[in-house]
């Protein structure tokens, strides 16, 4: 029943996928069903950019549900608010029930049961600030649907719209995962399924994006520099604070859920950018920041799904996501390792995959911030570069951690070694998934300039990319210019032409095999290896302004000399910054006021219809 299950929703995602790449191309309609849905009716609407996230979650959704097979959204539509919010709490109640559906069938249920608990408490903060947001713009205007309101914005002044995309940004930033409203991601990740964490990071985060594009370049249109700026500045935190606390956790798949805070950080950091050039009349720029930014979207979801599926499938053949008990899976689960390190050199940039294209991309639009004539801005745009910099930097040494200490070397526990590959079915989603990875690099001159068709409908200017020869993607005329398949070419000659050159001089090597030098110890051993704390421990000292570190050494001596030592534990757990200096002093905040506010539970009937007499009043006084 769960196979049946599984295969009708990868069909229905093939139709939404399908539905939505005709929406790209312009194939545009309206459906509004008036007595379906209380004030205001169903509205569902189809432009190019509801059509690039309809196909994004239809794309996602059926690589998860094939892995899902051997493993045991309707938002973007919306044209007004109550569909936009139905559908919105749908969503989020779905990956709620979801993570606590892991939570049920993990080994760490407490736990787990804390993270869908926090993600229901975020979720549904963020569901208020962003109805708030929505409420406030409704009353302004005088109707609910999105069409009146980016007519009406104009109209407003710079305070109300400024007052209703901070609202909106916090609810739709709570989604997406950004530095401060990021706590839920690293929870929920590692409690749900595999295949529900590469919908969750692949998709419905990016939800939080298309939300916030459509408040900042459609409902509130013209945009204001100081949004662009405070965008720009949240991503480039969210990015490195994503990172760095990536690079030093050893569960492999909150370490991709913290991977997916940097990701959503470099997004924020291109939207950022479109907002800031929208906003100083320099549109060409702001269409080349918003198609990186969309590529980066697109991107994300493909890798962050590989990189979880893959998680999930050394999950699945070992039983633990604690990186401190894997090691020598490469021998054990080739597939899985295989489909690993593409995902892992697609999310650290590195070429010639996907992951590398839209960074570059988007380092060209920000380098081109000279052009702005506000000093302010420029060095808003030279704190963004740093960032993103260094955050890219940072993701290359992690996943050389992920990768190295999880598929390499030899076992470090019996889990690791008795494991066992991947079922077809998820070697064949996690192979598409690859496959689509290397599609988006070596295709990217076809994708950007129709993700920058995409984008002009939020910016019109002409397009800021155009087509060269050798297939060469050339951004904002001749200021700089990549060509993905020479890059290829030159990267595979460059590993296949001493192996050509030696076969061509006949030269027939006698390698002799022999155990690894390990110090004049007789065979080598998993004890001898670096550990996931051994190889962040460099980085920890490095950034222990911000990660805080608490050491604790202990070590086991021999009672009949001290240099024998029989055992050495050795942990630097980490603290959260976020956590100790915003959320738990809110939350000791709100635990004092509701033991005052429990008085009012007196027990007494009488009471309590004193208080409905006295709300009935206030209402009929207002109204």
């Amino acid at each position: 029943m769960a196979a049946l299950v599984y295969t009708l929703t990868a069909l229905l995602g093939a139709a939404a996928a399908a539905t939505g790449v005709a929406g790209m191309l312009g194939a545009s309609w309206a459906v509004d069903v008036d007595w379906l849905v209380p004030l205001g009716g169903l509205a569902l609407e189809m432009d190019a950019l509801a059509g690039l996230f309809v196909a994004l979650v239809g794309a996602t959704a059926v690589p998860a549900s094939l892995y899902a097979i051997g493993y045991t959204g309707r938002v973007p539509l919306a044209a007004n608010v109550m569909t936009f919010a139905l559908a919105w709490e749908l969503m989020s109640l779905a990956s709620y029930v979801l993570v606590l559906d892991g939570a049920r069938a993990g080994r760490e249920p407490a736990a787990s049961a804390h993270a869908g608990w926090v993600y229901a408490v975020m979720t549904h903060a963020g569901l208020a600030c962003m109805l708030a947001g929505m409420l406030l713009l409704t009353a302004w205007t005088g109707s609910a649907r999105f069409a009146d309101w980016t007519a009406a914005a104009p109209a407003l002044g710079a305070g109300a719209r400024s007052l209703a995309w901070a609202l909106l940004a916090l609810g739709f930033g709570a989604k997406a995962g950004g530095v401060p409203l990021h706590v839920w991601l690293p929870l929920a990740h590692p409690a749900a399924p595999s295949h529900v964490s590469a919908l969750m990071s692949g998709v419905m985060i990016k939800l939080g994006i298309y939300g916030l594009l459509r408040a900042s370049f459609v409902w509130l249109a013209p945009a204001l520099p100081w949004w662009g700026a405070t965008l720009l500045l949240v991503g480039a935190i969210s990015a490195v604070a994503g990172v760095l606390y990536a690079i030093v956790d050893r569960d492999l798949k909150r370490l991709l859920a913290f991977s997916s805070i940097e990701n959503v950080g470099i997004v924020l950091v291109g939207t950022g950018a479109a907002l800031t050039f929208a906003a100083t009349s320099m549109a060409g720029l702001a269409l080349l920041a918003l198609a990186a930014a969309l590529y980066h979207v697109v991107n994300h979801a493909a890798f962050k799904s590989l990189l979880f599926m893959a998680a999930g499938g050394v999950l699945h053949g070992t039983g633990t996501r604690d990186m401190e008990a894997l090691g020598g899976l490469i021998k054990r689960q080739p597939w899985t390792a295989a489909c690993f390190l593409v995902g892992a050199v697609a999310i650290a940039g590195l070429p010639p995959l996907n992951g590398f294209v839209s960074e570059w991309l988007m380092f060209q639009a920000l380098l081109q911030n000279v052009l702005l004539p506000q000093p302010s801005l420029n060095l808003v745009f030279a704190l963004a570069i740093a960032g993103l910099a260094l955050a890219a930097g940072l993701a290359v040494a992690c996943f050389v951690k992920a990768f190295g200490i999880t598929f390499l070397a030899l076992p470090r526990s019996d889990a690791a070694a008795a494991a066992h590959e991947a079922p077809v079915t998820m070697r064949v989603a996690m192979v598409a998934t690859a496959v689509a990875c290397a599609a988006l690099a070596l295709g990217a001159s076809s994708i950007v300039p129709a993700l920058a068709v995409v984008a002009a409908t939020l910016v019109p200017a002409p397009p800021p990319v155009t087509l060269g020869a050798w297939l060469t993607l050339e951004v904002s005329g001749e200021f700089a210019s990549l060509s993905m398949p020479a890059v290829a070419l030159a990267l595979a000659g460059g590993i296949l032409l001493p192996v050509l050159l030696l076969a061509v001089a006949r030269v027939r090597p006698r390698p002799r095999r022999y155990e690894t030098w390990a110090c004049g110890r007789v065979l080598q051993t998993a004890r001898m290896e670096y550990t996931a704390t051994a190889f962040a421990d460099p980085f920890t000292r490095v950034f222990d302004f911000f990660y805080r570190p608490v050491k604790r050494l202990d070590i086991d001596r021999h009672p009949e000399s001290r240099f024998f030592v029989r055992r050495i534990r050795y942990e630097n757990p980490t603290r959260f910054i976020v956590d100790e200096w915003l959320y738990r002093p809110v939350g000791r905040l709100l635990r004092a006021a509701a033991r005052r506010v429990a008085v009012v539970q007196s027990g007494s009937p009488n009471l309590y219809l004193a208080y409905v007499l006295a709300a009935l009043l206030l209402l009929l006084l207002v109204a």
